[in-house]
């Protein structure tokens, strides 16, 4: 119920203190100079206590963005693989250096919006401009950040991510080793003074792992016996099983010969919990093959389009790269449809001619 108390201040003037007890709920209260202010404030907050949302704008004006984003880096970062922390820090980062002295309650929409044209327009250090795809990324990070402060902290009541939108991406690029690039690259790889990046950059063309699924694969993660690898921590936060074959599997034993007893990682750096930095040892790998735009992550690619030219389906090539949907496969329709055209024209031959 809602309680209306008339005092008068040290200079004789009336004040109104608006008081809301409702059981099972703290007291709250406000004063006013005047009854109507006093009266409708009890009757919004009563209002919004039934429906559970004055508390939440309470937390919201408590609590800053900057607070939210530690929170989040402390707490739910740490739970994803070593690659994507690193991404998302430094996202989360920037976020926090524009907006974070802003309190929840003052993150709207429209504020976030500017500094997305900001992410857009402006330079990184390396002074390139930033893509629409990576400002998405920066974006992606954020919602999340805000997703676990609803959902699990209760210090807001609604996501202001909801109503901010997101840039049209090109459609994903399928830049694939030719048979003579690969060839080079692969004897670059060999001859590196990082010995791990040749069985690393053959996991992934095999497999089509992602650079931080490999990275972060433990033995416990491989099964030598039944030659397979258990990814445990992938993007779509989906357990997956890969083939661990041929070439790829000899090398994988050749490690496990010399493997190192004061760690699990099958890749691990200088500190042994974490895993090996290998951007520095892959990209003189890619200078001394002389091979001009590409990234590690378009291994991947080069693997789909192997499969897709050696007779799999969209289906098959979806399972192995770990995608829900077929959307992102269909890159590489055009080669399945190059293959089954082959295998049509030969069927023709065999029977008109």
């Amino acid at each position: 119920m809602a309680y209306i108390e008339t005092r008068k201040d040290k200079n004789g003037k009336t004040r109104y203190r608006s008081q809301v007890r409702l059981k099972g709920f703290p007291t709250q209260s406000a004063t006013f100079e005047r009854k109507t202010d006093a009266k409708r404030w009890a009757q919004q907050t009563e209002a919004a206590i039934r429906e559970g949302r004055h508390f939440k704008t309470v937390e919201s004006k408590r609590h800053t963005v900057g607070e939210m984003i530690d929170r989040y880096i402390n707490k739910v970062l740490p739970l994803k693989d070593p690659y994507q922390q690193s991404i998302q820090k430094t996202q989360l980062e920037w976020w926090k250096k524009k907006i974070g002295s802003y309190t929840l309650a003052d993150a709207t929409s429209a504020l976030i919006t500017e500094f997305r044209y900001e992410l857009l327009d402006g330079e990184t250090h390396m002074s390139n401009k930033r893509a629409p795809a990576t400002v998405n990324r920066y974006l992606a990070a954020l919602s999340h950040c805000f997703t676990i402060c609803v959902n699990e902290w209760e210090w807001l009541d609604d996501s202001p991510m909801r109503k901010v939108g997101k840039y049209k991406e090109p459609r994903g690029r399928i830049r694939f080793l030719s048979d003579d690039e690969r060839k080079r690259l692969l004897d670059a790889c060999k001859k590196s003074s990082n010995h791990l990046l040749y069985p690393i950059v053959v996991i992934a063309l095999s497999t089509g792992a992602r650079r931080g699924e490999i990275l972060s694969l433990k033995w416990n993660h491989v099964d030598l016996r039944r030659k397979i690898i258990v990814l445990y921590k992938t993007k779509n936060e989906e357990v997956r099983t890969l083939p661990l074959v041929a070439h790829a599997l000899e090398e994988v034993k050749k490690i496990n010969k010399v493997r190192s007893i004061d760690t699990d990682l099958l890749f691990p750096g200088r500190n042994r919990n974490q895993p090996i930095d290998i951007r520095v040892a892959w990209g003189k790998a890619l200078e001394k093959a002389e091979i001009a735009d590409f990234r590690f992550h378009d291994l991947r690619h080069s693997a789909a389009s192997y499969l897709a030219m050696n007779g799999a389906t969209l289906t098959e090539i979806a399972d192995i790269l770990g995608h829900k949907t077929l959307q992102m496969v269909k890159r590489y329709s055009h080669l399945t449809e190059q293959h089954t055209a082959k295998v049509v024209t030969k069927m023709n031959r065999q029977i008109f001619e």
